[in-house]
């Protein structure tokens, strides 16, 4: 009814106002917030306050709340900083100049303070559960609008005083009306969108829902149009009608500030009433009420097919996780970890090789995720959380494809090694030289492969690889070796290393005569791609 709007800001106010409007939420979510509630508390118990931090500080005292007076003068300060509470400009008579230091910092509080304060406390009160709907206003309201209707068309005999009362009675019950109808309708909505709703809990909210929401239906049915009429009837007469309450004693502000009068004093008020229950422009509230119960049935039965599906889930999770949770409560540390990767399957990310039917047999279980391609997940399983086999079994699959897959990166693998291998052989001394990463890399292999061997200063160690046509030799040196490629030089520290061809003769020194076979490596050994 444009209550909320005349307490907290409207289109005319500005910026700065309604930030300061703003604060005086803030002691709800500050520090201390506790302290600040229990000291509203005490600010709107009663009706023109005026108090002391002193006297607030025993006040919370007797309630356990252990505040000093100090502290308690601090929060008053930061509650005046948020406009929820004034200082009091009362003198007080004190005995001591003590006294007086801490009696003349009294306060009062504001009245959006306090409005804020009772909202706050409302809902901190309030309970999750349903909320009755007072649909018994609403045959109270057409007999209250029937007894307006009639003292409107009789102007000169308007008993103002009852025709307040009567007035008043209206805007209050349909206020309290729609607050209910709208709490009715969020728990509903909170309840219907719940998954695990299932078994004795389904029985009851359908009951619940079946019964109460045709209830209200029924009485709105009923009642609405009645109140419809006298509302569209009071239309011409509504001037009789304030005209009469504006001739009543009203409220008047010493400083020419607007006043908020009563609901139903304004033309405004009317208009919104007559748009509730007419529509106006847009859905009426009656209309609204049908909608809500028709879209609240759809999701019942929406619930009970997926209870009734065999491919749903059959029933609630709710109890396994409340029993869950309290396995949880009572596990130590290591248990509730070892729990929880049992329970969610939440178990180190690694690679599962599936056996011979792997697409890739080089993903094994030391492979990252990162790198391994992706592992495709049946549809069921991955969208319902059911492993039943669904369709026709599938043929099975021709492995000539992956083969000839495999094959053809073998001989890509292959050629790159022999290119690597016909570079480093055609290298020679290879101190200074610049080779490609990948002839580089071979000759590492083939190094560290030579340095299994004993090296003595007096023999060098040969080491080839008979599928590449690749030989290497190291010695002992004086100086070092460095070999430079793209990617960085690599330094062979008092060694001297050369490559040649596979089928040329050592040099003195080998480990046996040129062309005798002494100091080759088999090809299984040497490495090389049978």
């Amino acid at each position: 009814m444009g209550v909320t709007e005349g307490y907290f800001g409207g289109e005319d106010d500005s910026e700065d106002e309604l930030d300061e409007r703003r604060d005086l939420f803030r002691y709800v979510t500050a520090d201390n917030a506790s302290e600040y509630l229990a000291v509203m508390d005490q600010f709107t118990q009663t009706l023109l306050a005026d108090l002391s931090a002193a006297e607030v500080s025993e006040a919370l005292a007797k309630r356990g709340i252990l505040l000093s007076p100090e502290d308690t003068e601090n929060r008053c300060a930061s509650l005046v900083r948020w406009k929820n509470l004034m200082p009091s400009a009362r003198d007080p008579r004190v005995p001591t100049v003590a006294a007086l230091r801490h009696t003349r910092a009294r306060f009062q509080v504001t009245r959006l303070g306090g409005t804020v304060h009772r909202q706050v406390s409302k809902v901190l009160q309030m309970r999750d559960g349903a909320r009755e709907v007072a649909r018994e206003l609403l045959g109270s309201m057409a007999v209250l609008l029937s007894k307006i209707l009639s003292r409107a068309l009789q102007p000169r005999t308007i008993n103002a005083e009852a025709l307040a009362a009567d007035v008043t009675t209206v805007f209050t019950n349909q206020a309290y009306f729609a607050d209910s109808i709208r709490d009715f309708y969020a728990y509903l909505s909170s309840v219907l969108v719940r998954y695990d709703l299932a078994g004795e809990e389904y029985a009851s909210f359908k009951g619940l829902l079946l019964e109460y929401v045709h209830l209200i239906d029924t009485d709105v049915s009923r009642h609405s149009p009645v109140v419809l009429k006298c509302l569209e009837d009071l239309q011409p007469v509504l001037d009789h009608v304030l005209s009469a309450l504006d001739s009543l004693p009203g409220l008047a502000s010493a400083d020419g500030a607007p006043v908020e009068r009563l609901p139903g004093r304004q033309y405004n008020d009317w208009a919104e009433l007559l748009a509730w229950y007419s529509g106006g422009d847009g859905m009426s509230g009656p209309a609204q009420l049908r909608a809500a119960a028709e879209s609240a049935l759809g999701q019942l039965l929406t619930n009970a097919r997926r209870m009734l599906t065999p491919g749903g889930t059959g029933g609630a999770r709710r109890s396994d996780l409340m029993h869950l949770a309290g396995l949880f409560a009572q596990a130590s540390v290591e248990e509730a970890h070892r729990g929880f990767a049992a329970a969610f399957g939440a178990y180190p990310a690694r690679h599962v090789s599936f056996g011979p039917e792997e697409a890739d047999p080089r993903d094994t279980a030391s492979t990252s995720w990162w790198d391994a391609g992706p592992v495709d997940v049946p549809v069921s399983l991955r969208e319902r959380g059911d492993r039943t086999a669904r369709g026709r079994t599938a043929r099975v699959p021709d492995p000539g494809m992956d083969i000839a897959r495999l094959q053809e990166e073998a001989a890509r693998d292959l050629a790159a090694r022999q290119t690597a291998g016909a570079e480093l052989a055609a290298s020679g001394a290879l101190d200074g030289t610049r080779l490609t990463p990948a002839a580089r890399d071979l000759l590492l292999e083939l190094v560290s492969m030579a340095l299994t061997k004993e090296l003595s200063p007096s023999q060098a160690v040969r080491v080839e690889d008979v599928d590449l046509n690749i030989a290497v030799e190291i010695a002992e040196s004086d100086t070092d070796t460095v070999i430079r490629s793209d990617d960085g030089d690599t330094t062979f520290l008092a060694l001297a290393v050369t490559a040649r061809p596979g089928n040329t003769p050592a040099e003195s020194g080998t480990d046996g005569p040129a062309g005798s076979g002494e100091g080759r490596t088999p090809p299984s050994t040497a490495g090389g791609v049978q």
